[in-house]
């Protein structure tokens, strides 16, 4: 399978985040201002570009075209001819009847990281799950990987200047202590991203690890979701082998930095949580999943559902 990056129309991206990474509260906001002006003419232009786009988001002119980027790219709006509309993913999580509006559960946190690095949309987020092979970095050996893959691919518009800044961007969003590296207090305030815990400083304050591991936080139902995306994406019909599901690029193995022994126990337990839709198999030394059915919109929102009614009943004891 021919990852994205390599693709011959691939459109590189470094930018949009106007260097603010994800923070609490926005992608809430990007719901709620999308709903109340849905019925406008040209809300596209209204909701974001408009004089009191200010007062309406109560940040800078910035951070509110910075919250539409995080909102587009992790699915929560998306663009309509003249309008900007709340997604079907954005109300189940976001919307008046939402099942995490103000993002309190990890299954969020899990599908949100899953819509950024689980696509190629933003090259180094998806690049640096998927492609950097060193679990232990610096800040420099991501922006001189991804120099070394811009120029080599000959993508416009990936200068250093603008290269160091997504990466610091990205650090901050999965890392609180990156954070605490800027120099404005307001610039510090943590990425909800970084409670997975997937990057973690050790040592000096500029040296970097990947967390790879099983992830007791990450629902089984955001994993079933993941598994089903990236089914869809490799094409393949009843059958995906253990291999594929582990190491290729864009799978949950490498996004959700799971370890072999981590991802083979999940998938074991995969028949029971999924309702049947995957099962594992492992004959003659070949370890496979089937999938047993149309992982269709209900499953999807019954399965995403399940796992935060079952978070709830975990809190109340």
């Amino acid at each position: 399978m021919k990852s994205p990056l390599f693709e011959e129309d691939y459109r590189s991206q470094f930018s949009g985040h106007e260097t603010f990474p994800l923070r609490y509260g926005w992608l809430k906001k990007a719901i709620d201002a999308t709903l109340e002006t849905a019925d406008e003419p040209n809300n596209k232009r209204t909701v974001f570009l408009a004089d009191d786009a200010i007062a309406r988001f109560g940040v800078g002119k910035n951070m509110v075209a910075s919250i539409r980027h995080w909102a587009t790219v992790t699915e929560i709006i998306e663009d309509e001819g003249d309008c900007v509309r709340p997604t079907a993913f954005g109300k189940l999580i976001f919307g008046p009847s939402g099942q995490d509006p103000f993002m309190e559960h990890h299954a969020t946190m899990w599908l949100l990281h899953w819509k950024l690095c689980g696509r190629a949309t933003k090259t180094t987020w998806f690049w640096a799950f998927n492609h950097f092979g060193a679990q232990t970095f610096r800040r420099d050996d991501l922006i001189q990987g991804l120099l070394k893959l811009a120029a080599a691919r000959g993508w416009p518009k990936a200068s250093e200047t603008t290269v160091r800044r997504d990466v610091e961007c990205f650090l901050r969003t999965y890392s609180s202590t990156a954070a605490s590296l800027v120099g404005a207090p307001e610039d510090a305030l943590e990425s909800p991203l970084a409670e997975l815990g997937l990057i973690r400083t050790i040592g000096r304050r500029d040296d970097y690890q990947f967390a790879r591991g099983p992830k007791p936080t990450l629902p089984a139902s955001v994993f079933a979701l993941a598994l089903n995306s990236f089914w869809e994406r490799v094409g393949s019909t009843r059958t995906l082998s253990f291999e594929m599901i582990a190491h290729e690029p864009g799978s949950p193995g490498r996004v959700f930095l799971l370890d072999e022994a981590g991802l083979a126990d999940r998938l074991v337990k995969l028949e029971d949580q999924s309702d049947g839709l995957f099962r594992w198999s492992e004959t003659a030394g070949l370890r496979q999943v089937v999938r047993g059915g149309d992982f269709d919109g209900r499953a999807l929102n019954s399965l995403i559902k399940a796992s935060y009614k079952k978070s709830r009943q975990g809190e109340m004891g």
